[in-house]
């Protein structure tokens, strides 16, 4: 015998299947975010047990402290991909901004035109990205590996090799080493970065016009949005974030070095594509490539605490790469777009 509802509990049959839709769709198109955050929850509970100090305080505020710099660059990095760019200058850019900051500290300049001049100096090789691939359709893999060997050159050049200190009378130096309720600042900068980076893609126009170029950029132009001048403006972003990673990098060791931020570039981009965001653009995820970032910080750490060689740390790095591009083009990606 068939059950037949009343006219009264149809209703709440309703309700009850939309939500049960509702959830579905939000956990497949969020299957990626997901899943990175439950790889995290299990990398936390193994070096919770296998190494002692590793949910110790110090130690977690002090992993917050050395992610920062990852998270705020990989943030616009996201946008950059989402659009099918990439943006290899990033670790370059973060040497130079550094190396300028304590030069020009070095030599007596305000510490507080020094950083204007160092954000400044990282937008415009962020604009000299955008306009080049945007704007002159170069490849943005090509355009951002010329300005990676130019930046860096540059940065050599400017300290011949040489670290340049910065004074720790210099205010500037909070913004590596400097604390607010016993937080570090480069943490609190951090998630300020995230926060506005997830709202600004998921309920923005401009959001929207990164994923819509990244997917099909010729009908976004045909709606009348400035494709070439969103593509330019997601390079500026990467460049901005990468010369404020280079200030903090600076300010914590409290010197600038032209070899700071080797490799930069390969961290920031894992992280990315390990939170879900597709290299072949159209799909992206900033609070997947703030976990995935998470990921890679705690690996570290928790590498160093259990004594591992540090130089293990890189071959991880690139294995994690390689298996999350992997899954995201070959596995994940039937589940649909992830914008979050």
């Amino acid at each position: 015998m068939r059950d037949i509802l009343s006219p009264a509990d149809a209703p709440v049959a309703d309700a009850a299947g939309s939500r049960s839709s509702y959830i579905r769709a939000w956990v497949l198109s969020n299957v990626l975010t997901i899943a990175v955050g439950v790889v995290l929850f299990i990398l936390l509970v193994f070096f919770s047990a296998t190494a002692d100090r590793f949910m110790t305080l110090p130690n977690v505020l002090n992993m917050l402290r050395q992610i920062a710099p990852t998270l705020v660059v990989a943030v616009t990095m996201t946008f950059v991909i989402t659009t099918a760019g990439i943006d290899l200058s990033v670790g370059s850019n973060v040497a130079l901004s550094g190396s300028l900051l304590a030069i020009m500290i070095h030599a007596g300049w305000d510490p507080t035109l020094a950083l204007v001049l160092a954000l400044l100096l990282g937008l415009v090789v962020g604009a000299v990205n955008g306009w080049f691939s945007s704007y002159q359709g170069l490849p943005p893999f090509i355009v951002t590996l010329a300005t990676l060997s130019v930046v860096r050159g540059t940065a050599l050049l400017i300290t011949q090799g040489y670290s340049t200190p910065i004074s720790s009378d210099a205010w500037v130096t909070v913004l590596g080493q400097g604390r607010v309720g016993g937080v570090p600042v480069p943490a609190i900068i951090a998630v300020i970065v995230v926060i506005i980076g997830a709202f600004v893609f998921t309920q923005t126009p401009f959001g929207r016009y990164v994923v819509g170029l990244g997917s099909n950029g010729e009908s976004l132009r045909r709606t009348g949005v400035n494709t070439r001048l969103v593509g330019m403006v997601v390079f500026v972003m990467s460049g901005l974030a990468a010369s404020t990673a280079g200030v903090m990098i600076a300010a914590r060791l409290a010197s600038g070095s032209s070899n700071a931020g080797v490799g930069f570039e390969l961290e920031v981009i894992t992280a990315v594509v390990l939170g879900g965001t597709s290299l072949l653009g159209g799909r992206g995820s900033v609070v997947g490539t703030a976990l995935g970032a998470l990921v890679l910080g705690v690996i570290a750490n928790g590498l160093v605490l259990l004594h591992v060689s540090p130089f293990y740390v890189q071959i991880v790095q690139g294995m994690i790469l390689l298996v999350a591009i992997f899954l995201n083009t070959r596995i994940f990606s039937r589940f649909g777009t992830v914008r979050r």
